[in-house]
């Protein structure tokens, strides 16, 4: 069965614009945990432009669904992993002048310093996952550096979809999708868990989540947007309804 892990950054955005304490992102996780939530989504940002170490510690804390905590592959980050232990840590690429991630994380130019990064992220009892492209180059080398889990970055799919006339049977959203789904295939044979995310919306979620083998699709701005004006829990059911309609079409084929 699919799940939802639902990114609740921008909650933590709002708040920060005022520096202020409200609205509370361990708020936002409960809300979202009683729409339907399987797990949890933050960023801990080396400029700690939104969510901070205290939400990230209450969080753990707190949150009783899994926690799957975003991260650069810095020192200073598996550090702060290591000594909370969310359920998951999913390296990213990180640049301060970008305004959310904007691409994959390219394993294959650096694989000794994360195979070390993923090492010491499981002996803490860690599970790691790493958010890449849809390139079997890099998914070949996750499974190399010991990762369990890769997200399959969907930006590309996303920008096809939205740019194309918001039509799913357009060549250029299919040759996105297919992208992602021999992706997830090539995963799934090398024994990693085979997650999506990235720019899915309520109008483009479905074909991903009935791709074959996705477990897990992260979702974080849409849902936030939504819930500016019905309420996070029902934006959160509502995306959790699309989903399980898409994924129940992928079990009855």
């Amino acid at each position: 069965m699919i799940e939802l892990g639902v990114n609740i950054d921008h909650v933590a955005t709002i708040r920060q614009a005022r520096r202020t304490y409200e609205p509370d992102p361990v708020w936002a996780a409960v809300e979202a945990h009683l729409g339907g939530a399987d797990g949890i989504t933050v960023h801990l940002r080396e400029d700690r432009r939104h969510i901070q170490d205290d939400d990230v510690r209450r969080l753990r804390d707190l949150t009783q669904v899994k926690l799957n905590l975003e991260m650069a592959p810095t020192d200073e980050m598996i550090g702060i992993a290591c000594q909370l232990k969310p359920e998951m840590a999913m390296l990213v690429p990180e640049g301060r002048q970008e305004v959310t991630t904007e691409g994959g994380l390219d394993i294959l130019a650096q694989e000794a310093r994360l195979k070390d990064s993923i090492r010491k992220l499981a002996d803490a009892g860690i599970m790691t996952s790493v958010f890449i492209d849809a390139d079997i180059a890099q998914v070949e080398a996750a499974a190399r550096v010991g990762a369990r889990v890769c997200e399959i970055h969907t930006g590309p799919y996303a920008q096809a979809f939205h740019t194309k006339g918001r039509d799913a049977r357009s060549p250029a959203v299919l040759e996105e999708l297919a992208g992602v789904r021999v992706a997830g295939r090539a995963i799934v044979d090398l024994g990693m868990r085979f997650n999506a995310g990235h720019a899915l919306n309520y109008f483009n979620v479905q074909p991903v989540a009935a791709l074959p083998d996705v477990r897990e699709l992260h979702i974080g701005h849409a849902i936030i947007s939504r819930a500016v004006f019905v309420g996070l829990r029902g934006a959160v059911a509502e995306m959790k309804r699309l989903m399980r309609e898409a994924d129940s079409l992928r079990t009855q084929a």
